[in-house]
């Protein structure tokens, strides 16, 4: 394990995309993306402290307000496949703990087999009250 010097605009930068994946699995019926790096999640537990400054951030990025809910597990994360088609390869942030140090064991094995095995305990979840307001998918895709 390193630690790595991380901006917590990195984080916030990983969120938004983290934000756009999942508006899109939304659109096409899919299922919650796993939110498995524990840096990106602290970052949003901040942002998610300030309603107005989650719902700002949540607009800007996929035009609807998502909430923050708790959702266990472990396995394969679902979504790499999407991320890396839209942004390119995870970057080291989100191998990266709540203290700045990095999983190198899981980051190695994502660069090796473009597979990603984590645990995770949280994920979005689209607004309940957000039901007439919600941007087209074509709009931020």
């Amino acid at each position: 394990m390193s630690t790595a010097t991380t901006d917590p605009s990195a984080e916030l930068a990983e969120l938004g995309k983290f934000f756009t994946i999942a508006a899109r699995r939304f659109d096409a019926g899919g299922a919650a993306p796993e939110m498995f790096s524990a840096a990106i999640d602290t970052a949003w537990h901040a942002l998610a402290a300030d309603p107005a400054a989650h719902e700002a951030f949540a607009l800007q990025h996929v035009g609807r307000r998502l909430t923050h809910v708790e959702s266990k597990g472990f396995g394969t994360i679902t979504w790499v496949a999407a991320y890396e088609e839209a942004y390119g390869a995870l970057p080291e942030i989100w191998f990266t703990d709540a203290d700045g140090v990095v999983n190198t064991e899981a980051l190695t094995q994502y660069r090796e087999t473009g597979t990603v095995v984590a645990e995770w305990n949280c994920g979005p979840k689209p607004d309940p009250g957000d039901g007439d307001d919600l941007t087209p998918a074509a709009s931020y895709l």
